[in-house]
């Protein structure tokens, strides 16, 4: 058993030298906003279970569970939830059998490839021009605690996100010939439609890789490169694929949001920007995982092929009941959107 003490992560495994098999859990413990008001609730996040095949029917991927509950409740963590993919019956079956969690929230993981070339912020003869501007963290951080504190799992350690280094910049789109004179006047006087996102550096943390795709969509895919990098001397920019058969960098969008009628707009040349950020630093596409009734979503350009839905369970670990107001979060109704947190994803 590999444990590892701070209040951000936890990790059990357990291994079998004889056989090579190795299960293993991981958790963290944060504080984060309910969906209701001002009200905050320290919840523990559950990530990462594997259990090897061999093993899955003698119970033990139940009592790793346990275990890390017991690690939970120890760290003061009223709730624990997990994210699974919603056909993944295995695991949904232990979560909301065995493990007593209640299906809570179903948000979606939408997915864009990479091309080989940039994308505009806006259409060249959009006559509704979008601006895209880079906020500092502080003015960041300021913008969030404003405008995201009533989003259901938005961290209060938001300033630790934004700082990490893997975090590669937060960026805000306005209308086009909107004068900038800092988030506090913005905040003040916002213009009637705007989004903000920032950008999470996965590329540098892991690697994917699409396995076991027929030959067909391999040539597919060469093809559609083929084609761009053909066509590129003649601007002629033609949508690719990149090699995701091998193994390929992301970047993950999160903090995803804003207000007004055009704001999905916003969302999309904010998306087609983080594309280009993207692009520069060699990831091979771009994902972010929205709630099924956010506003921006139809903003959000993606293939659905690439991407995955998601389901999100929940169980209370506190006795009785703590804020008033609150009452039990497991039986809250969704709200319109969901922060997901880039250190989980």
């Amino acid at each position: 058993m590999e444990v590892q003490e701070n209040v951000w992560s936890r990790r059990l495994r357990a291994a079998a030298r004889r056989r090579r098999s190795s299960e293993i859990v991981r958790g963290c413990v944060k504080t984060v906003a309910c969906g209701r008001g001002n009200l905050f609730s320290k919840v523990a996040y559950l990530l990462g279970l594997r259990v090897s095949p061999g093993h899955r029917r003698r119970g033990i991927g139940r009592r790793l569970v346990e275990r890390m509950e017991e690690w939970f409740r120890q760290a003061g963590a009223e709730y624990a939830y997990v994210a699974t993919d919603r056909d993944n019956e295995p695991s949904v079956r232990l979560f909301t059998g065995r493990c007593g969690y209640a299906k809570f929230r179903a948000p979606s993981v939408l997915v864009h490839p990479v091309f080989r070339h940039d994308l505009a912020p806006s259409p060249p003869r959009s006559r509704r021009r979008v601006a895209v501007l880079e906020l500092p963290p502080r003015d960041a951080e300021l913008l969030y605690r404003a405008r995201f504190a009533g989003v259901e799992f938005f961290p209060r350690d938001i300033d630790a996100v934004l700082s990490n280094p893997l975090s590669l910049g937060t960026f805000l789109a306005v209308p086009g010939g909107t004068a900038w004179r800092g988030v506090e006047a913005f905040l003040a006087t916002p213009p009637e439609s705007w989004a903000v996102v920032s950008v999470w550096n996965c590329k540098d943390a892991f690697r994917l890789e699409v396995r076991g795709a027929p030959r067909l969509w391999r040539a597919a895919a060469r093809a559609t490169r083929a084609a761009d990098r053909a066509l590129s001397p003649w601007l002629l920019r033609v949508p690719s694929v990149p090699n995701l058969f091998e193994p390929f960098g992301m970047h993950f969008l999160y903090g995803l949001g804003g207000a007004g009628a055009d704001a999905p707009r916003m969302g999309r040349a904010l998306c087609r920007h983080a594309h280009n950020v993207a692009r520069a630093a060699g990831a091979r596409v771009v994902a972010t995982e929205v709630g099924a009734r956010d506003p921006l979503r139809a903003g959000v350009p993606h293939w659905p092929r690439l991407g995955a839905e998601d389901l999100w369970c929940i169980k209370r670990l506190a006795d009785g009941y703590g804020d008033g107001a609150l009452g039990d979060w497991t039986k809250a109704p969704p709200g319109d959107s969901i922060f997901v947190d880039p250190r989980e994803f």
